[in-house]
């Protein structure tokens, strides 16, 4: 998707009625181009009313991202943070060495390349998703950031339902859903030593509204915030993810994972469920959930016993389904 189109896409975000010859003259364009853009936002799933004659608009107002309001609502925890409309990735855009502080936030209304676990790309189209990045540097190396995915997710699950999701839960190692389709996915990569110091990326894609195009093409089952009769701000909803995820990562660094594990095991939709997990190299292994244990690995029973499995390429599945 072209910038032209995002910024068409801001300019109706209030929901009003905007005729071609006014929004040629805001973006500084021909009354084609913004044609063609208003086109374009329709094939990536964006429901756009064109009205012959009139103008355009949208079916009902967006709110959109706002960096002073973030800023305000977020304002004791002194993050710097950047609102940006267009983006390849929030994760790439911090990883490429525009971080400034040990700790940056950075949400992008549209991401064109953003990705998930595994090689995955995330699809969202504007306004229908919350897609951000938070980079955090810890004291620890990489080595003792095991369970790092499961406290994002804690995080997200504890936000989702004090706005009335209650029925969201999680998916090891990093997903959270709602009867068993995904709602939120997490990224996390990580630069610096072993042994410490290092930075976690934390990436976040939520999903808030997906039409029936968008659904097509993901190659999962999903869910999203509006099926759910959430009704939310997004920069409200942002600024809690963020504040809770920030209270968490500072517990994380200093007591680790093992206080979070029975909290997390309770929201786990897959706990003492029958399961495979697709390893790599094409093998896979069944058996039955048993929780995590102190370093956010899946403990697995099988016929030999309950052994550990850590996230990497690992990824789970329900026996009797292909969820």
């Amino acid at each position: 998707m072209r910038p032209l189109a995002i910024e068409l896409w801001r300019q109706l975000a209030d929901g009003t009625l905007k005729s071609g010859d006014e929004l040629a003259g805001v973006l500084n364009v021909s009354r084609g181009s913004v044609m063609n853009a208003a086109n374009e936002l329709l094939e990536a799933g964006v429901n756009v009313y064109k009205i012959r004659g009139q103008g355009y608009r949208l079916p009902q107002a967006v709110e959109l991202l706002d960096a002073a309001q973030l800023n305000t609502l977020l304002a004791d925890l002194a993050l710097p943070l950047e609102v940006l409309p267009v983006i390849d990735s929030t994760n790439t855009w911090l990883l490429q060495g525009r971080r400034e502080q040990p700790r940056q936030l950075v949400a992008a209304e549209v991401q064109l390349a953003g990705r998930g676990r595994r090689g995955r790309s995330w699809l969202a189209s504007p306004g229908g998703s919350l897609t951000f990045s938070l980079a955090w540097r810890f004291s620890l190396g990489m080595a003792a950031l095991g369970g790092l995915s499961l406290v994002v997710g804690l995080a997200i699950v504890r936000v989702l339902r004090r706005f009335g999701a209650d029925e969201v839960m999680l998916k090891w190692p990093n997903d959270v859903v709602h009867q068993y389709r995904k709602l939120a996915g997490v990224l996390i990569e990580l630069q610096g030593d072993m042994l410490g110091p290092a930075t976690a990326v934390v990436g976040i894609g939520l999903n808030l509204t997906l039409d029936t195009l968008q659904r097509q093409q993901i190659d999962q089952s999903v869910a999203d915030l509006s099926m759910l009769g959430v009704q939310a701000g997004r920069n409200a909803l942002l600024a809690e993810l963020v504040r809770e995820l920030h209270g968490l990562l500072q517990q994380f660094e200093h007591s680790g994972f093992a206080p979070l594990a029975d909290e997390w095991t309770h929201y786990h939709a897959y706990h003492n469920k029958s399961v495979r997990l697709l390893l790599g190299g094409g093998q896979e292994t069944q058996g039955w959930v048993r929780g995590v244990n102190d370093q956010g690995a899946l403990l697995l029973e099988t016929a030999e016993g309950i052994k550990p499995y850590h996230g990497g390429e690992v990824s789970l599945r329900r026996l009797e389904s292909a969820l």
